[in-house]
């Protein structure tokens, strides 16, 4: 029986090693995950943009107690989240997702003042499902730039179930990324309250970053 060919497996170390799948990647847009799931929070009157299980359990408080009108509110986000990550996943091209996502993000920050609330908040949802459906794997692994949740439990996972250097290697990247989703958070508490609209210029300077760091180190085939 002839042997498998190495090319294969180089391939695929190669792919994990990828500009978009590179650990400041994703500390960046993880931090910027935080920070906007902050913004909307503290301005757009009590919605998450990025994390939707917070939105979910809202909606399902306001669907019992019959308030419909607030129900509405948390639902529109978690819908327009939901296409814009199948835009993501449909046209496979992550650069131009984060291209658009600064756009969307840009956008809002300019008209804020001139824009309902829903309709800001409708904006900022489909920019982020687009970056975060496109942007899924850190390194060798999976994880999730809008929550912390997730990545927690893939932390324990790593360092319980996986015993080698690699398994090691694994936890302490998903322990990174819910210390720059806790951190996120945090400046854009204190940037909201202080800058108002204008601190959207922190997530929108995170993700530019990520976009540029994507370009400098691109090697190989074309992802965007």
């Amino acid at each position: 029986m002839q042997a498998a060919s190495p090319e294969p497996a180089a391939e695929l170390r190669a792919a994990a090693f990828a500009p978009e799948r590179s650990l400041p990647v994703a500390a960046l847009l993880t931090l910027s995950g935080g920070f906007i799931d902050a913004f909307t929070w503290l301005s757009l009157g009590g919605v998450f943009a990025s994390s939707q299980t917070g939105n979910v359990v809202f909606l399902g408080i306001d669907v019992f107690s019959g308030q419909w009108q607030s129900a509405a509110h948390h639902l529109l986000p978690f819908a327009v989240f939901l296409l814009g990550a199948w835009v993501a996943i449909r046209i496979q091209a992550p650069l131009r997702c984060l291209m658009a996502q600064i756009v969307c993000l840009a956008v809002v920050m300019l008209l804020v003042h001139r824009i309902s609330e829903p309709l800001a908040i409708l904006g900022i949802s489909f920019g982020v499902a687009l970056q975060s459906a496109s942007f899924r794997r850190v390194e060798r692994w999976n994880y999730l730039s809008v929550t912390v949740t997730g990545n927690m439990l893939r932390a324990i996972d790593q360092f319980v179930s996986v015993t080698d250097r690699d398994g090691s290697r694994g936890g302490v990247v998903m322990l990174v990324l819910c210390l720059m989703f806790l951190c996120g958070a945090a400046i854009g508490g204190f940037a909201t309250t202080r800058l108002g609209a204008a601190s959207l210029a922190v997530p929108i300077a995170l993700s530019a970053c990520a976009l540029l760091w994507c370009r400098l180190n691109r090697t190989g085939h074309d992802h965007g």
